[in-house]
């Protein structure tokens, strides 16, 4: 009876595997190793595996064995960069993981020195490290080349299923085994055997040989011959079986600029793999390589410059691809838009600095979801495609296209392509099971004839091997299987828009909404808070010393180095809270700094405005800086600690000397035990702590409905899977409310400021609220300090509002996106947590409630209730993530008209960047306003030195998605320049209108 093809398929798995005892022919152990200079044996334990250690040896080649044939096989127990390092002082260098084991040599003899650490790439501890393996073999090229080609035959076979081509793959495959001589010395046969699975599971093995004898010349010499029958068949099969598909191949190394290990292993990780990278590109002509992310090649000038030179010829090549045009790869649901606009202009600029090139397409495989803002960010950028794959980790609904038109909030469009790809998306493999179901899934080959397929192993980086490398030249002659290349991501787009000038693709419209991975907008709280204050605080700087420098101060420095460190930790692992406790020292160490360092530059600014000032007989003077293009009320916390919240304003980008002796409170502030008033405002503030009236005056409307600013805790907050990234829609099925506060008393009681104290208690966990109330405010500011000390739970605020609207606005980078209030489909029901940036606004004709925030990021909006996250402590990656204290504001807002009608913008800007302001002597009263903008509303984005020639860089942006009129008006002797782009360059700009919906537009100021 004959055997099914199934059975026949798994006999030729099973007599593949036999073939990979006999890849090497001979073999020499590498003995002589120290540690750290004392002597290791193989198979011992690391004396100890703190930090990084250094390994060394020296080894050397039989004379019989062909020197292009031998190869070096390490494994000292984790990943290591490895030096070889010759006679004739050349040197060549690899990357050493679990995945990158075996080397070829250019010597006979040599000398091995290694950096090493005791991890895996996922920077799992090795706990038990050994000196695994050292040794040099003499490899069989024959029985290699043929073991590695039935391997991918049998990947074809499992992956075609019922082609029609699987009895002819099948039946050439066992034409090529029964060809062979091959060995049966009982001895050596054992000897060579005793490593497979099934052999290790005998009970007592006979006694071994300790190097059993290879393939004799005859042997060797079958199975080159079998190699070359089995190709033969092969290319007759393709012709009958022509491949079905097309795949650009990318080698990709996606490494994690920080995630399950430290900054201090990644630039480790980047030297390895790119070291291995550059090994394979001078054995292969064909090879690809791209590699994202400016701050990495920043960083190889530092770490390793002839490094970076390498890479450099490799890129003037066409060998090695920089790709992504940004910084680093960053988040892109929290980021300001300005910082996004820094991600795109330094990370453009210094690739065109260094390698003569700027980027067209945007590389972000990784991010949780993506802002409807970055279109226009890109093509701002002049990057006109984008790239990424996470839109497939959506659990519920899926954008149904992997080819199109991703259209952003202005309307402006770059061409988007992701793949599916279920073995390991972005880390793909060179093999036929990785092609065929990337090709299966491409739903846009109806249109485009190729899509892309990045490959390497990455997150932890490694990259491709170089059996990678050399599957790909076999598979060239597959049958029936996507044919397959190695490319460069430009040239796929390139193509891919050729295909769009002459096909229709499908258009996607506003934000990528990732469903997934939402609780990366609360993990980690205390680096998303620093990251805010640190990037208002580089805004500021810029802004005060820019309009100094508009009165007649010296124009400012660039403050591009500490932009650097805030857009490094914008980075898609580190700003959404998914890295270990160390990351996250490092972070907020870092952004400690640049806050520090942007407030010298702002008290630095300050004096040298002061100085443009009048002189005046002004004793005790208060100026005061609006970096902000909404006129604000003066509100301010002096030296000595007091607040004055005066009827008097700050005009927009301007600054204004006060008298303090004359600055009386804004009108009437009363308060108790529960309840605040002024002119604006009256609150109630009920015995279970809650805000249980909120009156907003102008109107008479109650702006709550029965409690806002409920509390809640979720104990439940434990995710099936990735516990610091993900939420699960039921988390709120358990809930515990706050609503018996241990004490609420009257902690300030004065004429321009007055607070309710509110404590509450849950189990561990301390929470301590002042609700605020300035003489002149239009809201009401919740001051909180949480003390937290509960593992996985959730807290967060609830505030049911006296509005009715099927939208909420919240806002985003560069405008508002609008989300549905109800939960009519599945696309609703999943956008259960979702991003917003200083506000949430629910209104009704006439009438809005708007929740304000200055460091959170995860909000909600159902029905009548706008929620935010407040704190989560998951244990994984980070055990003590938000553990302890941290503070922070948020504020209930009623106004009259829509959110852009009722001042929520400005009072948002107020919470976030207050009044800047220096207290002084000899001044006179007055305002100086420098920079004025005439028209519609706008935004500011930021004002700052230009980064080429003399001027200075204003940003604006349209926040609400209006037309109309706009001009700058400028002081005498300086005048604006026509549209620039993000890079500071002049562009034709289209428009009927000065400034159109969500549009952005950047001038350079001059002085004439």
């Amino acid at each position: 009876m004959s055997l099914t093809l199934a059975q026949r398929l798994d006999r030729l798995k099973v007599r593949t595997a036999e073939l990979a005892h006999w890849r090497d022919r001979q073999s020499v152990v590498i003995d002589g190793w120290t540690f750290d200079g004392e002597p290791i044996a193989h198979h011992q334990d690391w004396p100890h595996r703190k930090g990084t250690v250094h390994f060394a040896a020296s080894a050397a080649a039989p004379g019989d064995w062909p020197i292009e044939e031998v190869r070096l096989q390490l494994d000292l127990g984790g990943e290591s960069l490895i030096t070889l390092l010759y006679p004739g002082g050349e040197a060549e260098t690899f990357g050493l993981d679990p995945y990158h084991q075996e080397f070829p040599i250019k010597g006979r003899e040599f000398s091995i020195a290694t950096e090493s650490v005791a991890r895996f790439p996922f920077g799992e501890p090795n706990r038990a490290p050994k000196l695994n393996r050292a040794r040099l073999i003499w490899l069989d090229e024959p029985v290699h080349k043929l073991h590695l080609l039935l391997r991918q035959l049998g990947e074809a076979a499992d992956v075609l299923e019922n082609h029609e081509v699987l009895p002819h793959l099948i039946e050439a495959a066992e034409q090529a085994l029964r060809s062979l001589d091959w060995p049966s010395d009982t001895s050596a046969y054992i000897s060579r055997t005793s490593g497979a699975v099934m052999q290790q599971k005998i009970w007592e093995l006979p006694e071994l040989e300790s190097n059993p004898a290879g393939l004799n010349e005859a042997q060797s010499a079958s199975a080159g011959a079998a190699y070359d029958q089995l190709v033969a068949r092969l290319k007759e099969l393709q012709k009958r079986f022509p491949p079905n598909g097309e795949l650009l191949l990318t080698g990709h190394a996606h490494i994690d600029l920080a995630w399950l290990w430290p900054y201090g292993e990644t630039r480790r990780k980047m030297r390895r793999t790119f070291n291995t990278a550059l090994s394979l590109m001078e054995r292969s002509d064909d090879f690809r390589f791209n590699q994202s992310t400016a701050h990495y090649y920043a960083q190889m000038e530092e770490d390793d410059p002839e490094l970076l030179e390498r890479i450099k010829k490799k890129v003037a090549e066409g060998k090695w691809e920089t790709v992504g045009g940004m910084w680093v790869e960053p988040d892109t649901n929290m980021p300001t838009g300005e910082s996004l606009a820094r991600q795109v202009l330094y990370g453009q600029r210094y690739f065109e600095k260094h390698f003569g090139l700027r980027h067209t397409v945007c590389w972000l495989p990784d991010c949780f979801g993506f802002s409807g803002a970055l279109p226009q960010i890109l093509k701002l950028g002049g990057i006109d495609s984008f790239f990424t794959i996470k839109v497939n980790w959506s659990e519920t609904n899926h954008i149904p296209s992997d080819l199109f038109w991703w259209k952003g909030l202005d309307g402006s469009k770059v061409l988007t392509h992701t793949f599916d790809n279920p073995m390991h998306g972005y880390n793909g493999f060179v093999q036929p099971d990785c092609f065929v179901p990337t090709w299966k899934n491409f739903r846009g080959k109806t249109q485009h004839d190729t899509s892309l397929l990045a490959v390497g192993y990455g997150d932890g980086g490694g990259g491709v091997t170089a059996e990678m490398v050399e599957r790909e030249v076999q598979l060239r002659d597959f049958p029936a299987i996507p044919s397959a290349r190695w490319g460069t991501v430009k040239s796929f787009y390139e193509k891919a828009h050729r295909t769009a000038t002459e096909k229709e693709l499908p258009v996607w419209d506003g934000e990528i909404y990732l469903e997934l991975h939402r609780a990366t907008l609360t993990s980690q709280s205390g680096v998303k808070r620093k990251h805010r204050q640190a990037e208002r605080a580089l805004i500021t700087a810029e802004t005060i010393a820019s309009l100094a420098h508009l009165l007649g101060a010296a124009k400012p420095q660039s403050l591009e180095t500490d932009w650097r460190v805030v857009l490094k930790n914008e980075f898609h692992d580190i700003l959404p809270g998914s890295s270990i406790r160390e990351v996250y020292i490092d972070a907020e160490q870092e952004l400690d700094g640049v806050i520090g360092n942007a407030k010298a530059e702002q008290d630095k600014a300050l004096k040298a405005l002061s100085a443009q000032l009048p002189a005046g007989g002004m004793a005790d003077a208060l100026v005061a800086v609006n970096p902000s293009l909404a006129p604000r009320p003066l509100t301010a916390r002096l030296s000595d600690g007091t607040v004055l919240s005066s009827a008097d304003t700050v005009a927009p980008l301007s600054v204004a000397v006060f008298d303090r002796g004359i600055l009386k409170p804004a009108g009437m502030l009363k308060a108790d035990t529960h309840s605040l008033e002024n002119e604006h405002l009256s609150v109630v503030i009920g015995k279970d702590g809650a805000v249980s009236s909120l009156v907003h005056k102008a109107t008479g409307r109650e702006a709550i409905e029965s409690a806002a600013n409920q509390l809640w805790v979720y104990p439940a907050d434990k995710p099936r899977n990735w516990d610091a990234w993900d939420v699960d829609a039921d988390y709120a099925e358990k809930a515990v409310r706050l609503d018996r506060p241990e004490s609420i008393t009257l902690a300030e009681q004065g004429p321009h400021r007055a607070a309710i104290r509110v404590v509450y208690r849950y189990r561990n966990s301390t929470v301590t609220q002042l609700y605020v109330l300035t003489a002149n405010a239009r809201r009401l500011d919740i001051e909180t300090t949480i003390d937290w000390h509960d593992r996985r739970t959730l807290l967060r605020t609830l505030n049911p509002v006296a509005v009715r609207s099927r939208t909420a606005t919240f806002e985003c980078a560069f405008g508002i996106v609008e989300r549905q209030t109800h939960t009519n489909t599945s696309w609703e029901q999943a956008m259960f947590e979702a991003a917003a940036h200083r506000f949430v606004d629910l209104s009704e004709p006439g009438f809005g409630v708007a929740l304000l925030n200055n460091a959170k990021y995860g909000h909600s909006a159902r029905g009548n209730v706008i929620g935010m996250s407040l704190v989560r402590s998951p244990i994984y990656p980070d055990p003590l993530a938000d553990e302890g204290e941290q503070s922070f504001t948020y504020a209930l807002m009623p106004h009259e008209g829509a959110w852009h009608e009722g001042d929520v913008l400005k009072e948002a800007i107020d919470l976030n960047q207050p009044l800047v302001t220096i207290e002084a002597s000899g001044l006179s009263a007055g305002t100086l306003s420098p920079l004025g903008v005439e028209g519609i509303p706008v935004a500011f984005s930021g004002l700052k030195p230009a980064e080429e020639g003399e001027g200075l860089i204003l940003r604006l942006y349209e926040p609400a998605g209006r037309r109309g009129r706009l001009s700058i008006a400028l002081l005498s002797g300086w005048q604006a320049s026509g549209p620039l782009n993000i890079l500071e360059e002049p562009i034709e700009r289209a428009g009927p209108a000065d400034i159109m919906p969500f549009e952005i537009r950047t001038w350079r100021l001059q002085q004439s």
